[in-house]
This record gives structure tokens, C-alpha cells and sequence, in this order.
């Protein structure tokens, strides 16, 4: 991966969702996270971006269909690399 690529890590403050945004930081990806927990996810956006890693943090419940795209069209409003 590069920095060309983008990717969406729904559920990323913790567990598997989070082993996975910290590896694609670390393959340089550009990486968007979310979750439902505001003050994580921008702790968890500085720790990437200490990797090297171009990050956003959306504030989400992807368990809400809504929201779910209401935060797919943020990604693609943010990069239009985003498909």
C-alpha cells in the first residue's frame, strides 16, 4: 500500500478493527476510522498520525444505517479517492 490508498476501519478503537487501522497506518495508507467514542477515536487519530499515517476520525454508530452513510459520504465529500 502507499499513500494513495484509502481505507475505512469502522469499529477501530479496539480490537481487530484497531490491530487493522494501525497496520494500515503503518503500510502508509491514508486512514479513516470511526467509532462511537469521540475522545478514543482522536487519541486513536494521533497515534496513527505519530506512524506516519494521514488519518480522519468520524464519530459514528455504523449499527444506524444513516449514519453509516451519512459517514460514507463524508469520506468521499473529504477524498475523492474514496469510492
Amino acid at each position: 500500500m502507499n499513500e494513495q490508498t484509502v481505507v475505512l476501519v469502522t469499529g477501530a478503537l479496539s480490537g481487530i478493527g484497531r490491530a487493522a487501522a494501525l497496520a494500515f497506518a503503518r503500510s502508509r495508507a491514508r486512514v479513516v476510522i470511526s467509532g462511537r467514542r469521540a475522545d478514543e477515536g482522536r487519541a486513536l487519530a494521533d497515534t496513527l498520525r505519530s506512524l506516519g499515517a494521514e488519518v480522519e476520525f468520524f464519530k459514528a454508530d455504523v449499527r444506524i444505517e444513516h449514519l453509516a452513510r451519512d459517514e460514507a459520504r463524508g469520506c468521499r465529500t473529504k477524498d475523492a479517492r474514496f469510492p
